[in-house]
Formats: structure tokens, C-alpha cells, sequence
């Protein structure tokens, strides 16, 4: 997916290949489907047929050369390093933010 990213974001890349690969990004992200979720099995199905095609419709369109080099900018990005202090400090935050509190003498979640 971050090599997909990369890949929209080079000015050498198609410009139908980018539209597309907003089309599917949209579509993935959009709370609007095309057989809505609550219909049973149908309703997810669409979304895990879908959006795997579309990308690998996106990959055929973009040059070879243009998304080597944009995997290997995507795996140097995955090998930095990460902050475990911050990650912890945001789970704190989260806790601290659902923790029932006491309102005078009713309890608030």
C-alpha cells in the first residue's frame, strides 16, 4: 500500500494510473458501498473483491521501473526506527480518557 502511495505521489507516473488508484482509495475508505454491509455475506464481500482488484489494476498500469523504485522507498521507510515511549504514552492518554470519573456522587463514564 505505501508503495502504491509513493507511486501516486511521482510526477513520471500515468495520470489514469493515479486516478484510478484515488478511485480505489475512495471506494476503501468511503462509507458508502456498492452492496451496503448490512446485507449478510454480500455486503463485505464486495468491499474484499474490490479493492484487491482495483489495486492490482493500479499496479498493472504503473511502470515497472516507477514502482521498483517506489518498494524500495517504502522498505526504507518501514525499517525506522519506532517509539515505544510514545506509543505508550498514547495508550495512557486513551485509558486515562475512558476511565469511569465520579461527577459529585453520580459515577460518568
Amino acid at each position: 500500500m505505501l508503495s502504491i502511495y509513493f507511486a501516486a505521489r511521482d510526477p513520471r507516473t500515468p495520470w489514469y494510473a493515479k486516478a484510478l488508484a484515488l478511485c480505489v482509495a475512495g471506494y476503501a475508505l468511503s462509507p458508502i458501498d456498492l452492496i451496503p454491509d448490512f446485507v449478510p455475506v454480500l455486503g463485505y464481500l464486495d468491499d474484499l473483491v474490490i479493492v484487491p482488484l482495483g489495486m492490482l489494476a493500479v499496479l498493472r498500469l504503473i511502470p515497472p521501473e516507477i514502482m521498483a523504485e517506489n518498494r524500495a522507498a517504502a522498505a526504507l521507510c518501514a525499517e525506522r526506527p519506532v517509539s515505544r515511549t510514545a506509543g505508550a504514552a498514547i495508550v495512557l492518554v486513551w485509558a486515562a480518557s475512558i476511565a469511569p470519573r465520579r461527577v459529585g456522587s453520580v459515577r460518568v463514564l
